[in-house]
């Protein structure tokens, strides 16, 4: 957070990299809470960054090709120049990479990937040399630890969850993502924590939970532990 809040007054661009689920766009989301920043939350397709953008700078979404959507969000962003958030961004054709790229001549630029790598990220890739490197890492096992405890602390999680918070590392991996959705099953308090054959139901409702986001699942008691 110090470090974003540093580069944003610096107006650097940045480059967010992160495995799924390690909270890139959590951290974009809280960081937009304190800073003003120009937020595209999916940064797949031009026509959902033409149209999170158009929305953000209050402009009418008229029956516009994309060329004249283009050159007026440019010239928008030259004249306000705010700092853009490009979140999800994936594999990049040449003309989403010469729009980024357009974008960066203009106003600074955040861009938050999996993978810096050329064969991932694609025609962007050169462009990534100018950019702030900011990378978040999985959790280690003592952030698990105190997410335990606080969710325990909190009321969300059986207490029994403490002794099994190197099971929930290593099941989880450190990521966030996998760690929320396990407080999640454990919240439901339908689990024997004594129990291996137990824990492995958990793992596998949290997975099934996963490929089907809509089956039923009780709600989360009050907040989010992984919360930043």
């Amino acid at each position: 957070m110090a470090l974003l809040e540093q580069l944003h007054a610096q107006r650097r661009s940045v480059l967010i990299l992160g495995p799924a689920g390690v909270g890139k766009s959590a951290l974009i989301r809280h960081v937009a809470t304190r800073l003003p920043l120009l937020v595209c939350p999916e940064s797949a397709r031009l026509s959902e960054i033409f149209a999170a953008l158009e929305q953000s700078l209050g402009l009418e979404a008229a029956d516009l090709k994309l060329v004249r959507r283009k050159n007026r969000l440019l010239a928008a962003l030259a004249r306000t120049q705010p700092t853009v958030v490009f979140d999800g961004v994936g594999w990049t054709t040449p003309k989403l990479a010469s729009f980024l790229e357009c974008v960066c001549q203009r106003a600074p630029v955040w861009i938050a990937t999996r993978s810096e790598r050329p064969w991932d990220i694609g025609r962007v890739w050169p462009l990534l040399v100018q950019f702030q490197r900011l990378e978040l890492h999985p959790l280690a096992i003592r952030d698990t630890r105190t997410l335990v405890e606080a969710a325990i602390g909190q009321g969300l999680i059986p207490p029994e969850a403490v002794r099994i918070v190197d099971w929930l590392h290593r099941r989880s991996a450190g990521n966030p993502q996998v760690l929320r959705e396990l407080f999640q099953e454990l919240a439901t308090g339908r689990y024997d924590l004594s129990n291996p054959l137990a824990l492995r139901r958990l793992d596998l409702d949290r997975r099934i939970h996963e490929v089907f986001p809509t089956s039923a699942r009780p709600a989360q008691r009050g907040p989010d532990p992984c919360d930043p």
